[in-house]
This record gives C-alpha cells, sequence and structure tokens, in this order.
C-alpha cells in the first residue's frame, strides 16, 4: 500500500467519524485540522505535546481518540518511523485542509456575515 492510500485511510476515519472537521467557517476549520492533526502526530510520534491554553487541551482530547483509534486500526503504522509518521500525517493534514476548506463548495465557510 502506497502513502496515498494510507492517507485516504486515515481521511475516511475522519469522514465518518469526527465531527470537529465541521466548523462553520474555514478560519475555524483551518485552526482545527492544524491543532488537532499536529497534536496527534506527536502523540503517535512519543513526543511532548503542549497542554497551556484551553484551546490545546481541547485539540488535545480529539488528538487522543484520533490517536487511538489510527493506532488500533491500521497496524501499519506501529510499522512506521516518527518520520514516515509525520511525512504521513502531513500529508493527511494538507488533504484535510484540501476537502474541509480550499476545495470545499459550502459558501457559508466564506460568509463574511457568518
Amino acid at each position: 500500500m502506497d502513502m496515498k492510500e494510507k492517507i485516504e485511510q486515515l481521511v475516511d476515519y475522519i469522514m465518518k467519524n469526527c465531527l470537529w472537521q465541521f466548523h462553520s467557517r474555514a478560519w475555524d476549520r483551518k485552526d482545527q485540522n492544524a491543532g488537532v492533526l499536529t497534536k496527534a502526530t506527536q502523540i503517535l510520534c512519543g513526543e511532548a505535546v503542549e497542554l497551556e491554553t484551553p484551546t490545546d487541551r481541547c485539540f488535545w482530547v480529539d488528538a487522543v481518540c484520533l490517536a487511538e483509534a489510527y493506532k488500533s486500526r491500521y497496524p501499519w503504522l506501529a510499522a512506521m518511523s516518527k518520520e514516515e509518521i509525520k511525512q504521513i500525517m502531513q500529508g493527511l493534514h494538507e488533504r484535510m485542509d484540501y476537502l474541509t476548506i480550499t476545495g470545499s463548495l459550502n459558501l457559508e465557510l466564506t460568509d463574511q456575515h457568518y
């Protein structure tokens, strides 16, 4: 299985199971994607996660759930190095930004009055 197929498996899980992807404004989605996926990457790589602000802690909770689901559903993650995990999670982040922000046809995301 190549990197693209692995990323699509990870995307599929988020699209079917994670409510955090549905913020109503583009900037909220951008912050949420970055916060949750960065912290999930740190968790999957065994790195320290910053928990200083309430926002950090909110992203961390979703990231813990996501990392646990990924570990239990995708055994190929355990065989990857930290650098490979970071690469796949960066690809996931780019794909999620495209699907939920830049490629989205939802006009509410850019409505100035919303």
